[in-house]
């Protein structure tokens, strides 16, 4: 029998997934399909009661996070902690059949700033308060970050994130764009906005120089404040590495329903996954 995956999100139709989960399960010698769907929130949960046995799990982008969080039946910490899921893993049959929810999307920020040599970071600012944000907040927590500065239009709709950080262990200060001035020199800054548009904030050369950049955006590539940050010769990340990487994650969780057991070959595999979306092993586009 052949076991189906998918990805589900709307817009989807640009989606990298599918490559990267192919690609993955060609190496790996699976006999598994990945495709892709476009479906709305409240869709979701008639949509994953239509799917037959033949379904091992799903991806689950924007704007599938929240919903899939209340469709699984249990959770992993990331998940319960950011209260996103963006992986569902299939256990059982019919009636029978368990959901396991999963975030993926933090380690996917801490690999592929690790892969950049960033490993701590001590202050953390992150641009835009919307739902990445708080997959930022958690990813710092993991770096070690005592605080997290959040920058956003308009702060106070983004004041979750201060119980977020609270329950992360760290201190989260919620500041307007035009207030970057105030704060103390961050160790790395996460830029969560979409791509396309100009940067809210102009950091000047000697920050950018003492800080690592993960632009979550991919397309277009080098972003405005990824070339800035290049030019000055800090450390960038972008956001089609933390895709392979939580890729990967998900990977792990198709086959092992653990999001900590790597599988055979790895290294070869993410190389592999990287190498289908133009990267690195470092994540930066070969040349």
């Amino acid at each position: 029998m052949v076991a189906r995956l998918a990805v589900y999100g709307s817009p989807i139709a640009h989606s990298r997934s599918p490559i990267l989960h192919r690609t993955a399960y060609h190496l790996l010698g699976f006999d598994w399909e990945y495709g892709s769907r476009d479906v709305i929130a409240a869709d979701l949960p008639g949509v994953i009661r239509s799917l037959d046995d033949d379904w091992r799990g799903l991806s689950l982008t924007m704007p599938l996070k929240q919903a899939a969080y209340q469709l699984a039946n249990t959770r992993d910490a990331m998940a319960e902690l950011t209260g996103a899921v963006n992986t569902l893993r299939f256990v059982g049959s019919g009636a029978e059949r368990t959901l396991f929810g999963y975030n993926t999307d933090v380690a996917g920020i801490t690999r592929a700033l690790a892969a950049v040599g960033v490993t701590v970071a001590p202050h953390v600012h992150v641009l835009g308060g919307g739902a990445t944000a708080a997959s930022a907040v958690v990813a710092a927590a993991e770096l070690g970050a005592l605080s997290v500065s959040v920058l956003a239009r308009s702060p106070g709709k983004s004041e979750s994130l201060i119980a977020l950080g609270h329950r992360a262990g760290l201190t989260v200060d919620l500041v307007r764009f035009e207030d970057v001035g105030r704060l103390p020199q961050p160790q790395l800054v996460v830029n969560t906005l979409p791509g396309g548009s100009p940067p809210p904030v102009s950091y000047p050369v000697p920050v950018i120089a003492g800080a690592a950049l993960l632009d979550v955006a991919y397309d277009p590539w080098p972003s405005e404040l990824a070339s800035r940050w290049a030019d000055a010769g800090g450390p960038v990340a972008n956001g089609l590495s933390m895709l392979v990487h939580q890729a990967l994650i998900q990977v792990r969780i198709f086959a092992f329903n653990d999001p900590f057991q790597p599988v055979e070959d790895e290294e070869n595999v993410l190389a592999a996954m990287l190498a289908s979306v133009g990267l690195d092993m470092s994540g930066r586009p070969n040349a």
